[in-house]
């Protein structure tokens, strides 16, 4: 790739701008790396970007998306190795991969993890059903761990791979990140998700507290399931504990990039909290201000 220096050049910048479009709390953390390291995040996220907006496209029967991602990951595997191709994020994650040494069974595993917010049941099946049978339930908080793993600790296992580090204890910790991030993002969304069939707090954890999925379509919900989501949040701020731990781990020069997508994760966990985790009357988020803030704390962290 290195013999089009202009090509390379353009094809990050798409990267960039997919980043800076759709990735609203990720984006100001990538902001606080240098260059060359936020032109390779930003591919990896252009990239997984391209596979979620597939997984997630109502307009598709789930089998053509299944055989789409496959073949999204199949394009992956031969530019890789060497094929040429005119989809910029396609040649930009191609650099970075061979830059950074990320292992393309993880990218892959990117991919693989979109693929597992798709319904089992075909939409024939969910319909002979009826609507309220969610398409998609974990059973136990084990099986939700598995689903945080390849939908966000795979992702952190390809950052550190472009932040850089030494240890190999970065790696379980980075895993653990991911699953914060992911739990913190399941109570904020978990109306919306409910709305698409997607039930992710665990049936389990459901029925310690008398609750089942139906509920949420109560107009009491904020109240009803309050002990279930803080159950959900106490685990994450278990996680967030070894982020904490993982910062110092990682090169110097992306130190602030992980502190400031670590804070904005936190922050909005407990605002979340702050509201008696009522995810239902309005989605929760921060400002631009609040992370604009946080960002500046961050790169604040670099010069000191």
């Amino acid at each position: 790739m290195s013999e089009h220096p202009l090509q390379l050049r353009a094809a990050y910048s798409v990267c960039r701008h997919i980043a800076r479009s759709a990735a609203k709390n990720f984006y100001y953390g990538f902001l606080a790396l240098p260059r060359h390291k936020r032109n390779a995040i930003s591919a990896v996220y252009a990239f997984m970007r391209r596979a979620d907006d597939i997984s997630d496209d109502p307009s598709i029967p789930v089998g053509p998306r299944r055989q789409k991602l496959d073949e999204w990951i199949d394009s992956l595997r031969r530019v890789a190795n060497g094929e040429r191709t005119d989809d910029p994020v396609l040649f930009a994650l191609a650099d970075s991969h061979r830059r950074y040494k990320i292992p393309l069974e993880l990218l892959e595993q990117l991919v693989q993890g979109t693929e597992m917010d798709l319904p089992e049941r075909t939409e024939e099946v969910q319909a002979a059903c009826g609507g309220d049978v969610p398409q998609l339930q974990y059973e136990s908080f084990e099986q939700l761990y598995d689903y945080c793993y390849h939908v966000a600790s795979v992702v952190g296992l390809v950052c550190i791979r472009i932040f850089g580090y030494r240890d190999p204890r970065a790696e379980e910790l980075a895993e653990h990140t991911g699953v914060a991030f992911q739990l913190t993002n399941i109570i904020r969304d978990v109306k919306e998700d409910a709305a698409m069939g997607r039930i992710y707090l665990p049936r389990e954890d459901l029925a310690r507290f008398g609750l089942c999925a139906a509920a949420l379509s109560n107009g009491s919900a904020a109240s009803v399931f309050r002990p279930v989501l803080e159950l959900e949040a106490q685990r994450a701020r278990e996680f967030y504990r070894d982020a904490e731990e993982l910062l110092p781990l990682i090169d110097e020069d992306s130190q602030p990039a992980l502190w400031t997508l670590v804070e904005i994760y936190r922050r909005l966990l407990e605002k979340i909290a702050a509201r008696n985790y009522d995810v239902f009357t309005e989605k929760v988020r921060l400002t631009t201000p609040e992370k604009v803030s946080v960002l500046a704390k961050g790169l604040l962290r670099r010069l000191s």
